[in-house]
């Protein structure tokens, strides 16, 4: 099965903390449900470092971050605080808006150490952009653990392989998170009209080609595609049916309707977004120019 594009990812700054950013691209604005796919590090903080993501909102979207190695603080408007650990999935919904933060735990930050994971950001169906905002932790031992062919996959969110995760999304999707210990083959099935590939570690073989870490290849729709891993390597596979039509992303916003952005980007100056308890000390301000991702 041919591949219709490759993306290789844009570094960014998010505050003194580098990222490589695959999604959104100009060239493919998103991904099934998928709008931002943004790789975290690996980065190493010194005794005392660590990350510190000040209060800030989202509107319209649900959010994973899936760590591979290190530990971020998560609270949030509703009161949640959980701690993000490598292998969990914490599935914010957004809704008609929510304020959080991430940050290292001072246990952590003075001991340093490795963080490095995937964060995505999905988009809801227009019909449900303004659900509840709502944060669910489903634990590592949760989630459908898939062998294929060598491979060993973790379903972080969705239907594959007649397995289905325990997070409760909006759209017909699938989320894995994948390792090659001793190489790997096995199919991809045609399951979903868009489907994709990241490599986080080492290199996967797909259609006669072999891609490299920080690469994403976009499959053509229809038919199995062959994967092949090399040994060591660790790939996360993503996608689901095409988006009900095309999202504005501004800064921190996701939404069909622009108007729905400049009505976020009021709400935040003007302080009207619910406030984290125990963490409402600073935020992050509305940007003066923020533009597309």
């Amino acid at each position: 099965m041919p591949v219709e594009l490759v993306i290789n990812p844009r570094p960014r700054d998010i505050g003194g903390f580098e990222v490589r950013r695959v999604l959104p691209d100009a060239r493919r604005r998103s991904l099934g449900p998928f709008v931002f796919f943004d790789h975290m590090g690996p980065a190493d903080f010194a005794p005392g470092e660590g990350i510190n993501v000040r209060p800030h909102p989202h509107v319209c979207l649900a959010t994973i971050t899936w760590l591979f190695d290190g530990e971020i603080i998560h609270r949030d408007s509703l009161g949640v605080e959980q701690a993000i650990r490598p292998g969990d999935v914490n599935w914010m919904v957004a809704g008609r808006g929510i304020v959080h933060s991430e940050r290292s735990d001072p246990t952590v930050r003075e001991a340093g150490g490795r963080l490095e994971g995937i964060q995505t950001w999905i988009a809801l169906p227009a019909a449900e952009e303004e659900t509840d905002p709502s944060f669910d932790h489903h634990p590592r031992e949760t989630l459908p653990k898939i062998e294929r062919g060598g491979a060993i996959l973790h379903l972080i969110a969705g239907t594959i392989w007649g397995e289905t995760a325990p997070a409760r999304i909006f759209s017909p999707m699938f989320y894995l998170a994948g390792e090659a210990p001793d190489g790997a083959t096995f199919d991809l099935p045609p399951d979903y009209e868009e489907r994709g590939l990241y490599v986080v570690r080492g290199t996967v073989a797909a259609a006669g080609e072999t891609y490299g870490e920080g690469q994403m290849a976009v499959f053509a729709p229809g038919g199995d595609v062959s994967l092949t891993a090399a040994a060591g390597s660790r790939f996360m596979l993503l996608g689901g049916t095409p988006l009900d039509g095309p999202r504005n992303i501004w800064w921190n916003f996701v939404a069909s309707d622009p108007t729905r952005i400049e009505q976020a980007k009021n709400d935040w100056r003007e302080g009207r977004f619910p406030k984290i308890p125990g963490d409402s000390d600073e935020f992050i301000p509305l940007p003066e120019t923020a533009g597309q991702h």
